[in-house]
């Protein structure tokens, strides 16, 4: 995993690659906890049965929304910033769905970071572009910049 030492060195990385995660697999038992932690049961998601016989994916996918969520776990698997005492989340730029992820696809991000701004006394705005790879396609499922307030 990298380590950025510190707000000096942090602004070292813009416009560089941060690393790419190891894959990680999306079942549908995930999909399903999604679908309950959020309320969104649409068949094409939950309904392995249905999925499989009337989906044009042809079977069930995982909710873009879940997709976009592993963002902060990926990011915590590629890199972390020493001497950091809080990392929030600030939000998106954009998020875009380029492909769909089939349940028991797996997945991994490829992070840049594309700019960092001071926001006042030892704070920092990180907007990382995610590029959320989908094994086997040379479709991305998802590609979206992340923004992350980073207080030292």
């Amino acid at each position: 995993m990298l380590v950025i030492n510190g707000s000096e060195e942090l602004k070292s990385w813009e416009g560089k690659e941060l690393g790419v995660s190891e894959w990680i697999g999306i079942d549908q038992d995930r999909i399903n906890l999604f679908a309950d932690a959020t309320g969104d049961h649409q068949w094409i998601h939950v309904d392995v049965e249905r999925a499989n016989r009337e989906s044009p994916m042809g079977g069930p996918i995982a909710h873009g929304y879940l997709t976009l969520s592993l963002i902060p776990m990926l990011k915590d698997k590629i890199y972390s910033i020493e001497g950091a005492t809080a990392g929030i989340n600030y939000g998106l730029n954009s998020a875009r769905f380029l492909a769909p992820v089939p349940a028991g696809a797996k997945v991994r991000g490829r992070f840049v970071m594309k700019s960092v701004t001071p926001r006042g006394e030892n704070r920092f705005l990180i907007c990382n572009e995610v590029t959320i790879e989908l094994e086997g396609s040379e479709k991305p499922a998802c590609i979206a910049e992340s923004l992350g307030l980073v207080l030292f």
